[in-house]
C-alpha cells in the first residue's frame, strides 16, 4: 500500500498540523479522528487494514487528519464561545487547507467525509456545511448535537455548528440539490454508549426526510457498542455499498 506523511505549519491554526494519506488512486476520503484523536489513530485501530482492499484496487484515496477538540469542544478552560472560534480556525484549515492540498495531487471532484464518534459529528458537519467539498458521508456512531460538551449555551457560531440545529430551517435550494445528489449513510448501534448518537441520528433523519434528502440512516442491533470492532465491519461494508 501506498503511504504518505505530511506536516506543515497552518496558518488558519498557527500551529504544525499532520497527515497520512493510504492509498495510490481512487476517490479521497478525508477521514476526521475521535475526541481529541491524532491523525494516525485510524490506522492504529485497524481501520486502514480493514478498508485495504477498497484501497489497494485504487477506488478509494484515505487521508487521515488531526483533530484540535482538545483546544476546541473540549477545552473546559475556556468559554464555550471562544471554543467556537478554535473550531472555526479549524474548520478555515480543512477547507483552505487540506483540501487544496487533495486537489493538488490530482483529485478534482468531491470528496467522502468519515468518521467514529466525535470524528463522525465532524465527518457531518463538515459535508452539510460544505456540499462544494464533500459528496459522500459515513458517519458512525456520532452526535449531531454539541450539548454534550458546552451545555446549553449557543451562538451563531454554535449554530452554525449543529447539524440538529441549522438542517430544520435550512431552505436554499443549492445546498439542498447539493444533498440530494449525495450519499448519505449515517449508522449507530443500540449497544453500550451509543444510545444518544442513535437519538441524534433518527432526528437527521426525519429531518432530512422531510426536506425530500435522500438518507440511509443503518441501526445496527443492541450488540453493536462504540468501540472500533464494530466501526472495522461497519466502514468496509458501507464502502462496499457505495461501490468503492
Amino acid at each position: 500500500m501506498h503511504v504518505e506523511y505530511h506536516k506543515w505549519w497552518s496558518p488558519n491554526l498557527n500551529q504544525d498540523m499532520e497527515l497520512k494519506v493510504y492509498g495510490h488512486a481512487g476517490k479521497p476520503v478525508v477521514v476526521f479522528p475521535t475526541q481529541g484523536g491524532r491523525f494516525y489513530e485510524y490506522e492504529d485501530f485497524g481501520m486502514i487494514d480493514a478498508c485495504a482492499p477498497s484501497i489497494d484496487a485504487g477506488r478509494v484515496q484515505f487521508v487521515t487528519i488531526d483533530s484540535v477538540d482538545n483546544q476546541s469542544w473540549c477545552n473546559t478552560a475556556i468559554h464555550p464561545a471562544d471554543r467556537a472560534l478554535r473550531h472555526n480556525d479549524y474548520n478555515r484549515y480543512v477547507i483552505a487547507e487540506v483540501a487544496p492540498f487533495i486537489r493538488s495531487r490530482g483529485h478534482f471532484g468531491k470528496f467522502l467525509s468519515t468518521g467514529c464518534s466525535m470524528g463522525a459529528y465532524h465527518s457531518a458537519n463538515f459535508f452539510f456545511r460544505h456540499p462544494d467539498v464533500f459528496d459522500a458521508l459515513i458517519s458512525l456512531s456520532g452526535l449531531m448535537q454539541l450539548s454534550m460538551f458546552i451545555g446549553d449555551y449557543t451562538d451563531d457560531n454554535i449554530y452554525f455548528n449543529t447539524p440538529l440545529a441549522y438542517l430544520p430551517n435550512l431552505t436554499d435550494d443549492w445546498y439542498l440539490d447539493q444533498y440530494r445528489r449525495s450519499d448519505i449513510i449515517v449508522s449507530a448501534g443500540q449497544g453500550a454508549w451509543d444510545e444518544e448518537m442513535l437519538s441524534d441520528a433518527l432526528a437527521l433523519k426525519s429531518i432530512l426526510e422531510a426536506k425530500d434528502v435522500p438518507c440511509w440512516v443503518d441501526i445496527w442491533g443492541h450488540d453493536v457498542n462504540h468501540d472500533w470492532p464494530w466501526w472495522r465491519r461497519q466502514m468496509p461494508y458501507f464502502l462496499h455499498h457505495l461501490g468503492l
